[in-house]
């Protein structure tokens, strides 16, 4: 399955159904960049999978009921939904990704 003409890429490996709400996956972009996806009061969202702190997976990490999303190397939490810098260490906010559902398959593109 290639791009739809939008900008959005499928990821590979990936169905929407796999994600329950506070779940967090390791997912590849189809240009090799690593993500992190979840879910969070019904809704997928994705960021570049690494804290701009110290490169640790944020898939790896934790995402609370309130929408934080804590890298469990030192503590830094973000809010999933914008990427902002909620607790440092982390100083950047995260890279961002729009979601789409379509038919099951979890696709992205680079916010604007």
């Amino acid at each position: 399955m290639s791009g739809t003409g939008d900008g959005f890429e499928p990821l590979a490996g990936l169905r929407a159904t796999e994600l329950a709400d506070g779940a967090l996956r390791q997912a590849t972009h189809p240009n090799g960049t690593t993500l992190c996806v979840g879910r969070h009061a019904g809704n997928l969202f994705a960021v570049k999978d690494h804290c701009p702190h110290a490169e640790f997976p944020l898939s790896e990490g934790t995402l609370y009921a309130n929408g934080e999303l804590e890298c469990c190397w030192h503590g830094a939490r973000f809010d999933c939904r914008t990427g902002a810098v909620l607790r440092g260490p982390a100083d950047q906010e995260l890279v961002r990704y729009d979601v789409v559902e379509r038919e099951g398959v979890v696709f992205v593109r680079r916010a604007r």
